[in-house]
């Protein structure tokens, strides 16, 4: 049984929605990055979803490509990644662990090898975001060829041929691209086209949704959770917390420590 199906069966049990926050590994250097780490799981993450820096972040917006740069300009390297994910799987052995990636990081050398160094991290889930549905089939493969579940992505665009591969390839959960954070008319009508996106899925049996994109407010996890999401990520909104208090570093890490509170809690409360 995976961490993640074991942390969806707990959260059931307790009546509340997974809050996953997200940070990039080395973000603002890698010490600091790893307290950061530490932050979020001991604030309440029920996972941990961890972007590897990389140059041209095209599927990101300014402030994950901002915190991109910072990491590769404190001079982070590989090797660095993969002793503080070690670090932080030695010390939560439960907690699921998912990494957000770029093709050319996984293909630096190939692809067996990425997802060999990840597992042998303690990594349990890759999503790899510049590669569509169409193209998944390989690195699915190579995934699970050393235990490690691949994750796609849905949009309510997505056809319905293109959900069903993501139904039957996407293992742990589906990242779900959702803009819960919009606000006004606006809002309802995309919270509707959401549901119908996560009844789609639910009809395929898919992977456990968790919706991404704009969570930044306990009233955007609220929102997700009645539309029928197993759970929110948070990315971006993690990030400006760190942006925020680039020269202060214990206040970073109060701050972050609040804002994973705060959202960790409205999953409990929908």
């Amino acid at each position: 049984m995976s961490r993640y199906t074991q942390m969806f069966d707990r959260l059931r049990r307790e009546g509340a929605g997974a809050f996953v926050p997200f940070t990039v590994v080395g973000d603002p250097d890698i010490d600091s990055s790893y307290r950061i780490i530490r932050c979020l799981a001991k604030a309440g993450a029920d996972a941990l979803e961890l972007g590897l820096p990389f140059s041209d972040p095209v599927a990101d917006g300014p402030t994950i490509q901002a915190a991109d740069l910072r990491a590769l300009g404190s001079g982070v390297r590989a090797d660095d990644v993969w002793r503080t994910i070690a670090a932080v799987r030695a010390e939560w052995p439960t907690l699921p662990i998912g990494l957000l990636v770029y093709a050319n990081l996984v293909e630096v050398a190939t692809a067996a090898v990425f997802y060999q160094r990840a597992a042998t991290a303690g990594v349990d889930s890759v999503l790899i975001a510049d590669v569509p549905t169409v193209e998944c089939e390989l690195y699915a493969r190579a995934a699970a060829d050393a235990g490690i579940l691949p994750v796609l992505i849905a949009a309510a665009s997505s056809s319905d041929e293109h959900l069903r591969t993501i139904a039957t390839t996407s293992k742990g959960y589906v990242y779900v691209v959702t803009r819960a954070g919009v606000t006004g008319a606006e809002t309802e009508a995309r919270l509707e086209e959401t549901s119908r996106l996560l009844q789609r899925l639910a009809a395929l049996q898919a992977a456990e949704p968790l919706l991404g994109f704009g969570i930044s407010r306990p009233e955007h996890v609220r929102a997700a959770l009645r539309a029928g999401a197993a759970g929110v990520i948070a990315g971006s909104a993690v990030v400006q917390q760190i942006a925020d208090h680039l020269d202060r570093p214990q206040q970073m890490l109060d701050a972050v420590s609040r804002f994973v509170s705060e959202l960790k809690q409205a999953t409990k409360s929908s």
